[in-house]
């Protein structure tokens, strides 16, 4: 029975692939999946529908692992045009739906049952089939239409309308191989950019390549690399520091044996005409007399095709808008959902400073002219100084701002400028605002687009930092994960600043830059700072403070021009450019902050930083739980440390060995103990013991027999009243007692050299000893255990050990070890001991405890304590 979700099920297109896997009903199969989807995909070439993928695969594999029990099958097809995933489960108990029920949603705060509502949010088609006892909910996401490349050929024009450039050309030639390694730079290349060969080649082009690294949106650089022809604006980040806007032209190809690589063809930005692909002429300008009519250059405006991805419309839009109105300059802004701000996203002809991302106000100032909703004509800027801020400090003297308008809504400003006063008149003014006019609709559908992929990109993110974050509790690793993921998909660098309490100064706890070279630079930088205010509220702020010393420390004099910077002049370039701080928040406390930062010239884009809060509200809460977590253990730590001996056990004239295991994560102290101390008199009492269960509560009663078996053996009580007594003090423990096994003995030194023994053994494995002829016997009879009854008569035993005699005691973590159906046992014991002649007390231990571990290949699930005394045979002349 099928349910798609658009009503029809979809015909089955060419199968051109497949791949195919299955996963156990374990939290962690959810992360698995996931890497497997986004792995085959990435693997196909179609990254376009990785992040919408990978969601959806995490939402229903979850509710197969998660909330049905059931192991899953995730199976991806491919086709020419899309992509087919399906997840299968299970689930006996499942009713096959007899009609389609109206659609119903879960509430908002309810975690489970997202699923379908994701698959009808995000996937092209999607359906549900059932069988008896399986269901299958498939999904499908159509690929993007790709434009086929054309060839052109440009008409003979006069000489003053072609496009300028220096006198000497540069184009540089890189070639990367598949893994993004720079396999070759030619001699513009260096140049250009001030680094020879030789420090270059063999690194990634990601090291030098300013590249925004937004998720979800565009296309990265790893992906560009991958495209069989790839053109497009970048930064290259120059041997000085720099970072010089170029234009590239990326073609893949494959040597004769068969590997690919990418051959990149660079020029600086203001010569891109060398490499830029020319646009296809429009209908209106094809045809018989088309040279003789005088069209305006604004009908054709962007050209056909338009550019696929947002940041290519608005490029071509401003390089237009230059060259239709002959200016040195052009620039646009896209306006903030508050229309409050304007965020640059493409110029042309001004420094890179102004290229990525930089903010300016809306009212720039008072007045008409100074409010971007309006157009305005600029005659010289210098008369009115701010009026237009991303225009300060560039030597422009006019210019001309008109608005971007969508039903009414500022959605972006279009402006030039020139470097000559007066050059415009309300006459250009009324065609750029045409021009905008024209654009404005298409700019904000392609915004909106790219707004949607981030925001899926964004969700793809947070579910891999999430599933990271709830994977460890320790502290230490979480900052790490903070930090790594971070840099470099959100920012260049990142500092992480903890505070223990209300009371205490911020300390700075993690650093890391994409540049591992530069992250001791960083720190020292940081660390002559005082941190940032840890302030009570939401939301990232600006930092200038890194900024400022790194000007300060590094002034513009001393940076090193056309030569590889010194550490200090690059860590100042490293940190140079935006930085803001997002408070990290939990259970209405600040814990910490999470600083992000960005090199000389680079700001952040709105939409990252409101990624980096939702991602900082996730990670506070994963460092606080770590931060409980630690506590926690330390307390636990101290508290059992105080239950076990205060030193290791000696007894002059005896080999003595002690090896404790406490089963569970973070236990050092459990139901097994020992103990060995001394009554007076030359004795010396030992006892191992087993209490009922494991962990702190097991650990509780430990506590209680371990004191009263000294205080009772001091006092002068024998073997049976000690041991009568204290199954008299667990007795009255009520409801929190637990019955005890104990081997209880006194020690007691002889003349010759042996040793006299009384022991009790109530309910406890027998002690072994071992004869120097390698002879093992049961050194005990058994008799009842503690905690039990009430009344008790227990009966002591002696024996003496001579030379050479071990007397190996044990508690039933090591003869019940278990694999499968066998067990180690007490003959397995014995045979191991058996083998064990001559050997020191301490070698008898560690040989059992390496049987015992060996024995079994999962780790051990009980406590585990061995006792080793030896009689020192005597060295020949005593």
């Amino acid at each position: 029975m099928a349910e798609p979700g658009d009503g029809t099920r979809p015909r089955s297109p060419v199968i051109t692939a497949r791949a195919a896997a299955s996963f156990e009903p374990v939290p962690r199969s959810v992360a698995h999946a996931r890497a497997f989807v986004r792995d085959t995909l990435h693997g196909w070439g179609f990254s376009d529908v990785v992040d919408d993928a990978v969601v959806l695969t995490s939402e229903l594999v979850t509710n197969a692992v998660i909330h049905a029990g059931t192991a899953a099958e995730v199976l991806c097809l491919r086709s020419a045009d899309r992509v087919r995933v399906e997840v299968a489960d299970r689930y006996p108990e499942r009713e096959i739906p007899l009609q389609r029920p109206e659609p119903s949603y879960p509430p908002a705060e309810q975690e489970s049952g997202r699923g379908l509502m994701l698959c009808a949010a995000l996937a092209t088609r999607w359906g549900v089939d059932y069988a008896a006892a399986r269901k299958h909910v498939w999904f499908q996401l159509d690929l993007p239409a790709r434009p086929v490349g054309t060839r052109f050929a440009g008409p003979a024009v006069p000489e003053q309308q072609l496009p300028a450039a220096d006198t000497r050309v540069r184009v540089a030639v890189l070639q990367a191989d598949a893994d993004g390694t720079l396999a070759s730079w030619n001699d513009d290349a260096e140049h250009m950019f001030g680094y020879p060969p030789g420090k270059v080649i063999g690194r990634p082009l990601a090291d030098i390549a300013a590249w925004p690294q937004t998720p979800g949106t565009g296309t990265g650089l790893a992906e560009a690399l991958l495209l069989s022809r790839w053109e497009g604006s970048y930064g290259i980040r120059c041997a000085d520091g720099r970072v010089v806007p170029v234009y590239g032209s990326h073609l893949r190809v494959r040597d004769a044996l068969g590997a690919a690589s990418t051959v990149c063809l660079l020029v600086h930005e203001s010569e891109r005409a060398v490499l830029q692909s020319p646009v296809r002429a429009t209908g209106a300008e094809v045809g018989p007399g088309a040279e003789a009519r005088a069209v305006d250059p604004f009908e054709v405006f962007i050209g056909s095709p338009p550019p696929e991805d947002l940041d290519g419309l608005l490029q071509r839009t401003v390089e237009r808008a230059r060259d239709m109105l002959d200016a040195d300059a052009a620039f646009l802004l896209l306006a903030t959902d508050d229309e409050t701000e304007l965020e640059v996203r493409a110029t042309t002809g001004l420094p890179f400073t102004r290229q990525r991302f930089a903010r300016v106000p809306v009212e720039a100032a008072t007045g008409r002219y100074g409010s971007a909703r309006m157009p305005a004509v600029h005659e010289d800027l210098t008369a009115v100084p701010g009026a237009v801020p991303l225009l300060d400090g560039t030597g422009m003297r006019s210019a001309v701002t008109v608005p971007l308008k969508v039903e009414g809504r500022l959605t972006g400003s279009l402006g030039i400028a020139a470097e000559l006063p007066d050059r415009y008149s309300n006459e250009e003014a009324l065609r750029l605002q045409f021009a905008a006019d024209r654009i404005a609709l298409a700019v904000e559908s392609a915004r909106l687009g790219e707004l949607e992929r981030l925001r899926r990109g964004s969700l793809s993110f947070l579910v891999e930092a999430s599933d990271l974050l709830a994977g460890t509790l320790d502290r230490d690793q979480t900052l790490a994960l903070m930090a790594q993921m971070t840099v470099p998909t959100l920012a260049t660098w990142c500092a992480v600043y903890t505070i223990a309490d209300p009371t205490s100064e911020p300390h700075l706890a993690y650093v890391l830059h994409e540049d591992e070279d530069r992250i001791d630079g960083l720190k020292a930088l940081l660390n002559r700072i005082s941190p940032p205010e840890p302030l009570h509220t939401m939301g990232a702020r600006p930092w200038p403070a890194p900024a400022l010393e790194a000007r300060r420390t590094t002034p513009p004099g001393q940076m090193p021009a056309g030569a590889s910077l010194t550490a200090s002049a690059a860590t100042a370039a490293a940190v140079a450019g935006e930085t803001v701080v997002l408070p990290l928040m939990a259970r209405n406390r600040v814990i910490g902050m999470l600083t992000l930062g960005k090199p000389a010239e680079e700001h952040f884009r709105q939409e990252i930083v409101e990624l980096a809060e939702d991602l900082s509200r996730r990670a506070a809460l994963a460092l606080d739980n770590a931060r409980l977590y630690s506590e926690r253990m330390s307390i636990s730590r101290s508290l059992q440390r105080s239950l076990l001996p205060p030193s290791a056990p000696a007894i002059p004239g005896v080999e003595v060995e002690v090896i404790y295991r406490a089963a569970g994560e973070g236990n050092e102290v459990g139901g097994d103990f020992y103990d060995v101390f001394p009554i007076g008199d030359g004795s010396y009492g030992f006892a191992i013991g087993d209490v009922c269960g494991t962990g702190p509560e097991a650990a509780a009663v430990t506590g209680l027999a371990r004191h009263a078996l000294r205080l009772l053996a001091r006092e002068g009580f024998g073997g049976p009243a000690v041991l009568e007594r204290l199954n008299a003090a667990i007795l009255d423990e009520g409801e929190r007692s637990r019955f005890l096994t104990l081997l209880y003995g006194e020690l007691r030194r002889r003349a010759d050299g042996g040793a006299d023994l009384k022991v009790v053994c109530a309910g406890h494995p027998l002690p072994l000893r071992l004869r120097p002829d390698g002879r093992v016997e049961p050194a005990a009879d058994p008799q009842p255990l503690l905690g039990v009854l009430d009344e008790l008569e227990l009966h002591e035993q002696t024996l003496t050990l001579d030379p050479g005699d071990v007397l190996l005691c044990v508690t039933d973590g090591i003869t019940e070890r278990r694999e499968g159906t066998r067990m180690l046992g007490d003959d397995g014991l014995a045979e191991v001991l058996a083998g064990c002649t001559g050997l020191t007390a301490g070698a008898v231990a560690a040989r059992v405890l390496r049987a015992v571990e060996r024995f079994a290949a999962e780790p051990a699930s009980d406590d585990m304590a061995i006792l080793a005394f030896r009689i020192p045979e005597p060295r020949s002349g005593d």
